[in-house]
């Protein structure tokens, strides 16, 4: 009697974004050879794909916990490799997924032999779909004007009181925010770009003072002090936000800058910050069309670019710096152990930082399809992010981890703690 092929994902087929999933395959004929895959589609319609080859055991079984991949998008023992190795067939494409209603679905399926080609040929001997919510049960959803542009609050279930935080990224994007009031926080989704980055002359701190107030204001909201989150160029704003609004308790700087980058930063109707220089003619293009451009940012201690210089010396803040050390958007490690220097010599000690080996700058929520390059969404190039695939999927999964510490700790706030669940 034939026993008919299983993939099965483990604890369930449906989890949150932010929590891995075990692939096991039985059914198999004792050390058959198959190829597991991966595939999904992005808010953009792009679809990313990834594949392994494995050899089942004596007993006709896989398990990605114990099994190496033999070869494919990744080799070795990697429970989570189908999913951080995803990536699509055209270069330069990140994985959209901005919008928290909507679940993320990832098919999972099983080939017999060895099936190298991008794109999966014949039928599967099994498949299952595995569904990664970013939004809890009982987590709500508001989207709230400010300003010029609209953001959008989460709330985790329950009476709270919770701590806390403002949400900081270039473009709108709902996916660590909404993670994060799954985790007990209430969480102020901000996007700083409200137009085309060609059509922004200037940014302004007022409306993030106001989103500040928004959030202490809120009856659920109970933490001593506020935390706010920024990456990139996000991570810039968020340490002008600490240095000039007071409110701040707790900022986590992710891959970001220790000047002002890209245009001039106004506050209370005056230019507070210059932008820091740049230099065209140090980006290094590469041969698959993609541009480094690290080297292209001017030094922010050059006395050229002090007006530009973020005066964190006036943050009263904990800070929790974390940095990528293969970043090719930034020299992040640099300007993290500059801040690091300046605020200990400003008696400031209330300092955590972590640089992660053979990351890049896309340091994200983990689990998600790790991204070598892409456009850039302020110059409108492409380039190159920087990292090793593997390395940088274990940094999302530490990164993570240590953020909600680091926020929990510092956000002091008299509520018991809560998650929410599926």
């Amino acid at each position: 009697m034939s026993v008919q092929v299983c993939l099965r994902l483990l604890p369930s087929a449906r989890c949150l974004f932010d929590e891995p999933v075990y692939v096991k395959v039985g059914g198999l004929g004792s050390s058959q050879v198959v190829t597991l895959r991966a595939q999904a589609t992005d808010e953009r319609g792009v679809v990313f794909r990834s594949m392994a080859i494995y050899r089942a055991d004596g007993n006709g079984e896989v398990d990605l916990c114990r099994d190496a991949a033999l070869c494919g998008t990744y080799e070795g023992v990697e429970p989570m490799g189908l999913l951080w190795s995803m990536r699509a067939a055209a270069p330069h494409k990140y994985f959209h997924w901005t919008k928290a209603v909507t679940p993320h679905m990832v098919r999972f399926s099983v080939h017999d032999g060895v099936d190298m080609e991008e794109e999966e040929q014949g039928g599967a001997l099994a498949e299952a779909t595995n569904e990664r919510v970013l939004m809890a049960e009982g987590v709500t959803r508001e989207v709230v004007s400010l300003g010029r542009c609209s953001a959008v609050l989460f709330t985790p279930p329950g009476e709270g009181l919770f701590p806390g935080v403002l949400d900081l990224s270039s473009f709108a994007s709902e996916k660590r925010p909404s993670l994060l009031a799954n985790k007990g926080f209430v969480v102020l989704s901000v996007g700083l770009f409200y137009d085309k980055p060609a059509k922004v002359k200037h940014m302004e701190l007022d409306y993030l003072e106001e989103a500040l107030r928004l959030l202490q204001q809120h009856p659920k909201v109970g933490s001593d002090g506020l935390g706010v989150i920024g990456r990139s160029k996000a991570g810039d704003i968020a340490l002008s936000l600490a240095s000039f609004v007071p409110g701040v308790r707790a900022l986590v700087w992710i891959n970001a800058c220790s000047a002002n980058i890209g245009v001039p930063l106004h506050y209370r109707g005056q230019r507070v910050l210059s932008p820091l220089s740049v230099d065209s003619s140090k980006i290094i293009p590469t041969s698959d069309g993609a541009n480094i451009i690290k080297f292209g940012t001017g030094d922010p201690n050059d006395k050229a670019n002090r007006s530009s210089r973020i005066p964190v010396e006036k943050a009263n803040a904990h800070f929790l710096f974390l940095a990528s050390e293969d970043d090719l958007n930034y020299n992040s490690r640099a300007y993290m152990e500059s801040l690091a220097a300046r605020l200990r010599q400003a008696g400031n000690n209330n300092i955590e930082s972590v640089c992660y080996p053979r990351a890049g700058h896309l340091l994200e929520p983990p689990y998600g399809p790790y991204c070598h390059s892409g456009l850039h969404g302020f110059l409108r190039i492409p380039v190159k992010w920087g990292g090793e695939p593997r390395a940088h999927a274990c940094a999302e999964v530490l990164a993570w981890r240590k953020m909600e510490e680091f926020l929990r700790s510092r956000l002091n706030c008299q509520h018991a703690e809560t998650k929410a669940k599926l």
